[in-house]
């Protein structure tokens, strides 16, 4: 990944977006640039014109952590931008997050068994554990029913990105398509932030990229969000419509790796949906 460029890139997206009202600054007379001017991005910050081009140019190196929430605050960056941000810096100074220089692509490995084990004890709820690169490592018998779409016939690992983009079937599963383009753009973007030398990263974005016209057009944009909690409807292709809470958990002994758990409010007609596809899975395997 090209740091100056990303730096670049970013910083003048979030000035672009920001309207003079929103900052507070008024203006008169017809304006020639979209958002913010640098002069007034340099202004709200308190850094001088110059300094603050030559960062915007890239050259965030050295920037102090009170320059980096100076320009934070200036372009009302949210707590996902400013760590993407500081990410971007350390990627400049030499120090990636990972604090491990370039290096090939990681080799896929079968998760400990101990993780399996506690996969398969989630019965209830879909669970499974991916990757940076949004690589479906493992999951829990239901997870396995319910991501048959993304799982397909086997062959090489499934990954929850290319499904999005490549397969047509993922607008059958996704009714909100294009929310989760979005969001799955958007936390890709900030992965690569957090580790600019992850090389299978850079191989799926390269794919992407040349391959869907909306995954190059999103990443273009430069948003970044991290995945947290929330509510996310999907379609079935066995049982139908579900709407289902989920939960992002960090694995800490797996670095990058994260468990996400997708569960259904007790009682309601996806309760029922899940438990149907689990009885369904089970009687087709037998």
């Amino acid at each position: 990944m090209d740091t100056k460029a990303e730096v670049r890139e970013f910083l003048m997206t979030r000035r672009a977006r920001l309207t003079p009202e929103a900052a507070g600054i008024t203006t008169s007379g017809t304006r020639r640039v979209a958002g913010l001017r640098r002069s007034e991005v340099a202004s709200l910050a308190g850094l001088s014109v110059e300094y603050y081009a030559r960062i915007e140019r890239g050259a965030i190196g050295g920037a102090s952590s009170s320059v980096l929430d100076a320009l934070s605050r200036a372009l009302q960056l949210t707590d996902t931008e400013h760590a993407h941000l500081l990410d971007l810096a350390r990627a400049a100074d030499g120090v990636p997050t990972s604090g491990r220089p370039r290096r090939r692509a990681e080799r896929i490995t079968p998760p400990r068994i101990s993780l399996q084990w506690a996969l398969d004890s989630i019965t209830d709820g879909v669970a499974f554990v991916r990757n940076r690169r949004q690589d479906l490592l493992a999951t829990n018998e239901l997870g396995k029913a319910f991501y048959a779409p993304v799982i397909g016939d086997g062959g090489r690992v499934p990954n929850l990105a290319r499904f999005q983009f490549l397969d047509p079937m993922s607008r059958e599963f996704y009714p909100d398509w294009d929310l989760f383009a979005q969001m799955c753009v958007s936390i890709m973007r900030a992965e690569a932030g957090r580790d600019p030398h992850d090389k299978g990263l850079q191989d799926l974005v390269g794919e992407l990229s040349t391959r869907d016209e909306t995954f190059r057009r999103l990443w273009g944009a430069h948003d970044v969000r991290t995945h947290g909690a929330g509510t996310k409807r999907f379609h079935h292709p066995v049982v139908g419509e579900v709407h289902l809470a989920y939960e992002e958990l960090v694995i800490t002994a797996d670095p990058g790796s994260v468990l996400m758990v997708y569960t259904a409010e007790p009682g309601s007609p996806s309760a029922d949906r899940l438990r149907l596809l689990g009885s369904w899975s089970t009687e087709a395997a037998r």
